[in-house]
């Protein structure tokens, strides 16, 4: 396979009579992101405890888009040349790379924000294709991004939101539209695709006072995230994150589902298409817990006073 794949080799032979079965992984993060190796960690583990142990009974072949769209549709087209069983699809930026190849190998998602609205599937209850797994967010949750932001920035009447437009449906967005004409801020939206698109978007938002900013989940805001985070410290901007590794890298606060979780209860669904379910027999799941980590260090750097009430809520401070 080619380098932008990482090919686990068969370092042992299937039990007698036992056929070895494949799985393609194509992971949103680059092979050097911790985050990224964790959720992979997870996940093969997962399946270990389930019995399917890599390189005795199954080949794991995983390739990393590093969130870039040209190597989403390399990954894809490696990934579904090998004809594993079942393919493990890391977010909603690989899916359509994926689906363009193939309509018939059962594909599992560990976080896509709105299956149905993107076409994968059918409904939640019964997808009716070759894909099923476990949506990122409820729309919901959008509406607090801006209530959290709001909360700890009072002063806030303006909100930049990066979002990845070839993959965040437009109910999210309209979700955050709606919570700002109640909560009295201006939200502007942001199609980001790489760093220049991330860095203009910024600049050019932080020349006007009393800004925030919302980093909606998508595959460049993961892969960028060091970058943006020094951008919002640079241009002294309250921002409020998806995921926890955010604020673990220097994001001033993050609310969202747990990210490793999605990666077990994947392994869950693999397992039993590799025993013979069909993926349009098992429906899209949620997310099952949500966490609000608030980055203390960072607020001091912003010269923000967290609110106690807020600090009240925290599933997490990092001093």
């Amino acid at each position: 396979m080619a380098g932008s794949a990482t090919v686990w080799p068969v370092l042992g032979r299937a039990q007698q009579g036992q056929r070895m079965r494949r799985i393609g992984v194509l992971m949103n993060l680059a092979a050097d992101d911790k985050e990224g190796q964790a959720r992979l960690i997870a996940f093969v583990q997962a399946l270990s405890d389930l019995g399917w142990k890599n390189a005795s009974n199954v080949q794991i072949d995983t390739c990393w888009g590093a969130g870039d769209t040209e190597r989403f549709h390399q990954c894809a087209a490696e990934l579904v040349a090998l004809a594993p069983d079942v393919i493990l699809a890391a977010s909603a930026s690989t899916m359509d790379p994926l689906l363009s190849r193939t309509r018939t190998i059962p594909i599992v998602f560990a976080q896509v924000p709105d299956p149905v609205g993107s076409g994968y599937v059918e409904s939640l209850a019964h997808p009716g294709g070759n894909v099923t797994g476990f949506t990122q967010f409820d729309f919901s949750i959008a509406a607090k991004w801006l209530e959290l932001l709001k909360m700890i920035a009072p002063s806030l009447t303006r909100v930049i939101v990066l979002r990845d437009v070839d993959t965040t449906g437009a109910g999210q967005f309209g979700a955050i539209q709606s919570a700002a004409q109640s909560i009295g801020v201006e939200v502007k939206p942001a199609g980001v695709r790489n760093t220049s698109d991330i860095e203009n978007a910024i600049m050019e938002f932080a020349r006007s006072p009393k800004g925030g900013m919302v980093v909606t989940g998508s595959a460049p805001g993961a892969a960028h995230r060091d970058l943006i985070i020094a951008l919002a410290a640079r241009h002294k901007l309250p921002a409020i994150y998806p995921f926890r590794y955010f604020a673990q890298s220097g994001g001033l606060l993050s609310y969202g589902p747990t990210t490793i979780d999605p990666y077990i209860r994947a392994a869950g669904y693999v397992d039993r298409i590799l025993k013979g379910e069909k993926p349009a027999d098992l429906p899209v799941q949620a997310p099952t817990k949500y966490e609000l980590i608030i980055n203390i260090k960072t607020a001091k750097q912003l010269g923000i006073e967290v609110p106690p009430t807020l600090l009240a809520i925290a599933d997490d401070v990092i001093e």
